[in-house]
């Protein structure tokens, strides 16, 4: 029997992850909420770029929520509203829906916006007799059970890092890199992720859940960034990136244990690959980096059917949350993080 399922959003990884429902052999997509007007009455199919399927979206979040779903897509843009975003995820919880979730990325880990946040999430759980799991690539796959798993071949260790190198000029998400990340914005304009403490909202919940999965009491999380300036006018499929303005961004995010950073997140943020030679260089994808005894350097390249790497990354995030819907209905009705799911795999994918 089938998982029924609806789609929440159709924008940047939305219109991923619904490609991916309606590849996906265990699962029926029976909904789509839209927050345009403008897509509201259309096929679900066409918005993600396939032929008609018979599901036609709409914009009544209340009919959604009525229906009979067994699970809700949940990927609507939460970085301007993450407490928004927290209630509109119980509200569909509490309605009887699991929810899997690339949006409200500090909730890789339920505990890390504090326990007001997780004690409303898990009453919403137990209420609706529901689970919720957030994920994606990153925060996400890559920096939580990509190195736990390698972390299993270590005979000891000193320090696991986790980096993304990424041009983030074909993202097409400009609220998010324009906005949010503050490319093309003076340098001297803060933007939303590097406002004191936000790096470590964002991916503190990673470093929680790292420590976890390997038993460490966290001394503390702790940030730090450089930008770079574009030196000449860029062009990017969402507009100039002006010289002078912020062109690059490296950051760390770091979980300290007995006063030394054992865990890092780091990125590595370029609207050209020409910015900042001296910084790690990729074609674009992750590394896990572990050092101690083997030393192991894992690599993870990803890109779309059009060699995109970017696009290539959202896709990674879409699939994750979606392959994982099966064990998230299966599981207990409570909060999950990485940790409480089985091995999740491409069953039922091999395309013809």
């Amino acid at each position: 029997m089938s998982i029924r399922v609806i789609q929440w959003s159709t924008g940047n990884v939305g219109r991923f992850s619904l490609r991916c429902i309606l590849n996906h052999p265990e699962l029926e997509l029976v909904g789509v909420w839209v927050h345009s007007e403008k897509k509201s009455g259309r096929d679900a199919g066409e918005l993600c770029g396939l032929g008609p399927v018979g599901v036609v979206a709409t914009h009544d979040a209340e009919a959604l929520l009525e229906s009979d779903a067994d699970c809700v897509v949940y990927t609507a843009t939460a970085d301007l509203r993450l407490l928004d975003a927290v209630d509109d995820v119980c509200r569909i919880l509490r309605s009887g829906k699991n929810v899997v979730s690339s949006s409200i990325v500090p909730l890789v880990h339920p505990s890390h916006m504090g326990p007001d946040v997780q004690k409303k999430l898990e009453d919403a759980c137990r209420e609706g007799n529901a689970s919720l799991f957030f994920s994606g690539i990153d925060p996400g796959f890559a920096n939580d059970v990509l190195p736990l798993t390698l972390s299993g071949l270590a005979e000891r260790w000193t320090e696991i890092r986790i980096r993304e190198v990424v041009n983030y000029a074909t993202y097409d998400q400009p609220e998010v890199v324009l906005g949010t990340m503050g490319f093309g914005k003076p340098m001297d304009q803060l933007p939303l992720i590097l406002q004191p403490g936000m790096l470590t909202i964002a991916w503190g919940g990673t470093i929680r859940l790292l420590a976890e999965g390997l038993g460490l009491e966290l001394d503390e999380i702790t940030q730090d960034y450089t930008c770079l300036p574009a030196p000449r006018d860029l062009e990017t499929p969402m507009g100039t990136i002006a010289e002078g303005t912020r062109a690059a961004l490296r950051f760390e995010v770091r979980g300290v244990v007995n006063g030394q950073p054992r865990l890092v997140v780091e990125h590595v943020t370029r609207m050209h690959d020409e910015l900042a030679p001296d910084w790690p260089q990729s074609d674009g994808g992750y590394e896990v980096l572990i050092e101690g005894v083997p030393r192991m350097v894992l690599r993870l390249d990803m890109e779309d059917e059009h060699g995109d790497h970017a696009v290539g990354g959202v896709i990674l995030t879409a699939a994750r949350i979606v392959n994982a819907i099966p064990s998230v209905v299966a599981a207990e009705p409570r909060a999950l993080s990485a940790l409480d799911l089985p091995l999740v795999t491409g069953k039922g994918l091999l395309a013809d």
